[in-house]
């Protein structure tokens, strides 16, 4: 039998790959914001599964996004770098809870969250634009673009997560 965990990342990777290709890749707010949804998937999840596998998946995420996008393996080495940092970021915001079997994100505050949220946003970011601008000189343009596209980024994917999170009564 396929758990229903497997099938729910299958689902989310799939939605979030067609929502950013179909929609978020058309956007173009003020010129040059362009929002990327597809980081929640590396949000979503499950914390305590098989890294590597976990790793795999970010390259085929950012992979597929790449492909669709024609942007050279760019959006590939921001998510397997937010990946392989992970488990450093969790540790840093949720400190040693982070590290006990029962941790759940959902039982987390909602501060550390968001704080969650952003540190993957902003580490995506820095990588995606660092190397598609790849220019020291540029640094003030690349520090603009992370802002602006972070915080809308930022603000979208909580609006999704606010969305499609099971309440709990």
């Amino acid at each position: 039998m396929i758990s229903s965990s497997y099938f729910i990342n299958v689902v989310r990777f799939t939605l979030l790959v067609l929502v950013q290709v179909l929609v978020f890749n058309r956007l173009n707010f003020f010129g040059f914001i362009n929002p990327m949804v597809y980081i929640l998937f590396l949000y979503w999840y499950p914390i305590k599964e098989n890294r590597a596998v976990f790793i795999g998946l970010s390259f085929l995420l950012g992979f597929f996004i790449d492909f669709f996008s024609d942007t050279m393996a760019i959006h590939a080495a921001s998510t397997v770098t937010i990946a392989y940092l992970r488990p450093a970021i969790m540790r840093f915001v949720f400190g040693v809870n982070y590290e006990f079997q029962s941790f759940r994100l959902g039982n987390a505050t909602k501060a550390q969250q968001i704080t969650f949220l952003a540190l993957l946003i902003i580490v995506h970011h820095m990588v995606f634009f660092a190397l598609e601008i790849f220019s020291l000189a540029n640094i003030l343009l690349i520090l603009k673009k992370v802002l602006a596209i972070g915080l809308s980024t930022l603000v979208l994917c909580l609006l999704f997560s606010s969305l499609f999170s099971v309440r709990k009564e």
